[in-house]
């Protein structure tokens, strides 16, 4: 998902290019951040609506539910593949030049997805598909904030980013619609239609950007991949914030089964995902200033608590919409918080850390779908993914306590010591 993470600062290598608030420039940067916003939009929806439309996918390409829910997976392993190979091999590359050439293979890859006759074909797409995510968010986050005064680098990072949360209010429940009345195909038309306007719109409105040559991205990432907090942090993620895959990857089929609900019922719970996603991203701020290492802790164990909640209601149908509200809006408190402390213990290579926040949460995205699709297979029935999400969340939060009882016996190791913000 990744799709809902606090916007990365970008590294100290930014150029800032003069742009002062006011002025013709200040237009123009603002285009040029809505623009950028369009991808994060086209990204949101695609990642996303695959899960509104799975039990058409799944009967239209002959295969059992959980089966089709590893093109889930794929798309997620895509991501984490993705991040850190073009992120390192791209550094050097031009910008606005990179930009394009991400979303444009990202539009080609939802066609195909849409023009998928069996299911292998599907699934290899989908993976491909997953491969530009994290990229365009990294260099669309730096091109932003090389488009103003310092001071507002983070709210430009921000309007790219905003992108994803409105794409859960509006994208995907539209996309679910769309799959409903006109096939499951016309999802990925949509998408690829999006992913083609942001094309022309970075095109026009994003001023061309130079290339990074002082960018080291193979010494940096040696650097972030030898910290142990980095891998506890990225393990916390993939496997805490899992449970919520575990749930949603099956909320169309458990909200008709279970629940009692036509499906016609399903985008207004899709609708609640990405309103809670909204205002969990909020609050996630307002917590992060009191305690990120607080915020972790008490998100994990909230999100067991409401886990446990959806299992005990979805069969009471309309009950268990608040409840999903809640469950994305904890988790997107411990996405951000998870995107913070990341960056605090990636030492130089910030923006890496940012960027693989974006892997760390697709392979939740994955294990989440993948363990969901266990107990179905096992034929424990469709409330079941909720008790496992409620594991994997109790589990994230034993890998953050580890990580932050090895930092406190630790305190003169470098690589383990974290900002003044936790």
């Amino acid at each position: 998902m990744a799709r809902t993470a606090s916007p990365s600062p970008p590294s100290a290598r930014t150029t800032y290019d003069g742009a002062h608030p006011g002025g013709n420039q200040t237009a123009r940067a603002v285009i040029a951040i809505i623009a950028l916003s369009v991808g994060g939009f086209a990204i949101g929806t695609t990642e996303f609506m695959t899960m509104g439309v799975l039990p058409q996918i799944a009967e239209s390409l002959g295969v059992p539910e959980p089966q089709a829910a590893h093109a889930i997976s794929a798309y997620a392993l895509g991501v984490v593949v993705g991040v850190p190979v073009l992120s390192i091999f791209g550094a050097r590359l031009p910008r606005k030049g990179l930009l394009l050439s991400l979303m444009a293979v990202y539009a080609v890859f939802n066609i195909l997805s849409g023009l998928a006759t069996n299911y292998a074909f599907f699934t290899l797409a989908r993976f491909f598909n997953g491969m530009p995510h994290g990229a365009y968010f990294g260099v669309a986050s730096l091109v932003a904030a090389g488009l103003v005064a310092p001071q507002y680098r983070g709210r430009a990072v921000a309007g790219v980013m905003i992108g994803l949360s409105v794409a859960n209010i509006v994208g995907v429940p539209t996309a679910t619609w769309m799959g409903q009345t006109f096939g499951w195909r016309s999802t990925y038309v949509l998408a690829a239609a999006i992913s083609v306007l942001t094309v022309v719109l970075v095109m026009i409105f994003v001023p061309a950007t130079p290339a990074d040559r002082d960018a080291k991205g193979l010494s940096e990432a040696r650097d972030f991949f030898r910290r142990s907090q980095v891998w506890l942090t990225m393990a916390a993620g993939a496997v805490g914030f899992g449970g919520l895959f575990a749930i949603y990857s099956y909320i169309a089929t458990t909200v008709t089964d279970v629940g009692g609900l036509s499906a016609s019922s399903v985008p207004l719970f899709l609708l609640a995902f990405g309103l809670g996603m909204t205002v969990g991203t909020w609050l996630a701020g307002e917590l992060a200033r009191w305690s990120i290492a607080k915020s972790l802790l008490l998100g994990s164990a909230g999100s067991a608590v409401a886990m446990l909640l959806f299992w005990l209601v979805i069969p009471r149908g309309w009950w268990a919409l608040p409840v999903l509200f809640l469950i994305t809006a904890i988790g997107s408190i411990l996405v951000t918080n998870l995107q913070l402390r990341l960056m605090d213990v990636a030492g130089d290579a910030v923006t890496l850390g940012a960027a693989m926040n974006h892997a760390s949460l697709n392979v939740a995205n994955a294990l989440g779908a993948w363990l969901g699709g266990l107990v179905l297979t096992a034929g424990l029935g469709y409330r079941t993914p909720s008790l496992v999400g409620a594991a994997m969340a109790l589990a994230g939060a034993g890998i953050l306590l580890f990580a932050f009882r090895l930092e406190r016996s630790r305190p003169t190791n470098t690589d383990d010591v974290v900002a003044a913000r936790t």
